[in-house]
């Protein structure tokens, strides 16, 4: 069996064939500007409201690539509150979901500071306020001492990708990673950022949460290639979407030489996606504002505008009066009351069902 790449020679003097990718790049760069031309017509509270959408998508997806499922409105309210923006009546988030957000943010929102050893130690503490990883203790803000299996697949289905380097060549390993990601380069900047993920993950430096951090190092390379600290595509919702490939091509990179060609195109098609997939985000976000903009004078009360506002970021299932009342934390009683007069109303339509099963719609079009 041929060596990793990383046991190469010279293994960061990647390689790839221009040619293959140039109409790819190109028609990349061309969704970018015009996603950011679109976004730019929104006005400021618009703007704010898609990056705040994306910043959550991003922050949920990129968890759920490992395993991890986050409670999304908690997500958001720990968004928004490190924002500044409104957030009255939102869920109170736990410390970990709030770890997760603020390395997610300080990679975006400070896109033009330098990578640094002390600032990767800083978001791995984030990742891992309690030093344990579900019921295992980890290293936590230092390079693993120990050996590295880069693996998919549940427990006992493990599927082993490749081993990453020693543990005793982490600290050359990674100076020299971070060296290059802060040097201005001529490579084209989308380009580095699908380098940049590639050599983090091939490297893979700590006891746990490699992919989130390389994730995250990738989405500051795509907000410097974008030229804003704001987020309208979620690369890593894309790669959630795609991690059979995403595993199949890590696993064929790293048995290969160094001519890195094909990652390099899967990451492009799969950005090309991601900000092809962004107009969901934005036209949910323009429909929510002009909801309000023509409803808000028939809201009652906050259990409804909460419940509303909850039917417009996509509620999964039927909306009962069961659940309304759970969430709202309120009667049955006051629940139904709430909704016959959304009913009365013309915003809710009772759906084409009865009994237990009676359950309630958007009357209007979104």
């Amino acid at each position: 069996m041929s060596n990793y790449i990383h046991q190469l020679n010279n293994w960061t003097d990647f390689q790839w064939n221009e040619q293959d990718f140039i109409s790819l790049l190109s028609e990349v760069r061309n969704l970018q500007g015009k996603l950011i031309g679109k976004v730019e017509l929104l006005g400021l509270e618009l703007k704010d409201d898609a990056n705040l959408e994306t910043l959550v998508l991003d922050v949920v997806q990129s968890s759920e690539i490992e395993g991890e499922i986050l409670n999304p409105e908690q997500v958001r309210s720990s968004i928004a509150i490190r924002l500044g923006l409104e957030n009255s009546g939102l869920q109170h988030s736990d410390r970990h979901i709030d770890g997760v957000v603020e390395m997610m943010l300080d990679a975006t929102q400070n896109n033009d500071k330098s990578l640094s050893e002390e600032r990767l130690f800083g978001w791995h503490a984030s990742l891992f306020p309690t030093g344990r990883s579900g019921m295992y203790k980890i290293e936590v803000a230092k390079w693993r001492t120990g050996d590295m299996l880069v693996v998919s697949g549940g427990m006992g289905r493990e599927i082993v990708h490749y081993e990453a380097p020693n543990a005793k060549l982490l600290e050359k390993e990674m100076k020299q990673f971070i060296d290059w990601f802060n040097k201005e380069t001529k490579i084209d900047p989308i380009l580095k950022a699908a380098i940049a993920h590639l050599w983090f993950v091939t490297i893979h430096p700590f006891d746990d949460g490699n992919g989130r951090i390389a994730r995250a190092i990738t989405d500051m390379q795509l907000s410097k290639a974008d030229g804003i600290n704001q987020r309208y595509y979620s690369m890593s919702a894309q790669i959630k979407n795609e991690r059979k490939d995403y595993y199949k091509i890590l696993e064929h990179t790293q048995k290969d030489d160094l001519n890195i060609t094909d990652s390099i195109i899967w990451f492009l098609e799969c950005l090309k996606i991601a900000i092809l997939s962004s107009n969901t985000i934005i036209n949910k976000v323009i429909l929510k504002h002009l909801f309000w903009a023509r409803n808000a004078g028939q809201i009652n009360n906050e259990r409804q505008q909460k419940m509303l506002n909850k039917l417009l970021d996509g509620f999964k299932g039927n909306l009962t009066t069961s659940k309304w009342a759970k969430i709202t934390k309120t009667s049955q009683d006051t629940a139904l009351r709430d909704i016959t007069d959304l009913v009365k109303k013309g915003i809710l339509v009772k759906a084409n069902s009865g009994g237990r099963s009676t359950h309630y719609e958007f009357k209007i079009e979104l």
